[in-house]
């Protein structure tokens, strides 16, 4: 199977990731993570990511769904509102959200992150999978090419 790869997250070498310094509020935190992929269109990445005990702020340029491993975090949204996250719970952070982390102890993550495409795009798309869908829906495949009529 080409591209199929079984990762043990306790056996993968994870890589200094510092979180940006203006963005610390407290302790010392030591970030680490590993790109476990990307898609072929550069908009979607996973990585493996984790990080020691400190509260810091968090800014989020790409839609993020994290899935908590190990440990736990503290999470307090824009409007202030308290969340704790632990081994087994999944969050979701939309593109240009903020958060502030505190972590008690220690927290690793998987992350599947995607960039938002532009509105323009999202329309585009929609409109294309609508032509499709009447195309299908005419009883022809999707794939199959449409019949071109020529007068001569």
């Amino acid at each position: 199977m080409k591209g199929v790869m079984k990762l043990n997250v306790a056996e993968v070498t994870l890589n200094p990731s510092p979180i940006c310094p203006d963005w610390i509020l407290e302790g010392s935190p030591v970030a680490r993570n590993h790109v476990l992929s990307h898609s072929a269109d550069g908009t979607a990445t996973t990585l493996f990511w984790d990080c020691t005990a400190g509260r810091f702020n968090w800014f989020y340029d790409v839609d993020e769904t994290v899935y908590v491993i190990e440990g736990g975090v503290v999470l307090k949204d824009a409007a202030g509102v308290t969340r704790c996250l632990n081994a087994g719970d999944s969050f979701y952070f939309p593109a240009g959200s903020h958060a502030e982390w505190h972590v008690e102890n220690y927290i690793r993550k998987i992350a599947f992150c995607r960039t938002p495409l532009p509105r323009g795009l999202v329309f585009a798309k929609r409109v294309f999978r609508w032509f499709l869908s009447r195309l299908t829906s005419n009883g022809r495949s999707a794939d199959a090419p449409a019949a071109v009529s020529q007068n001569n």
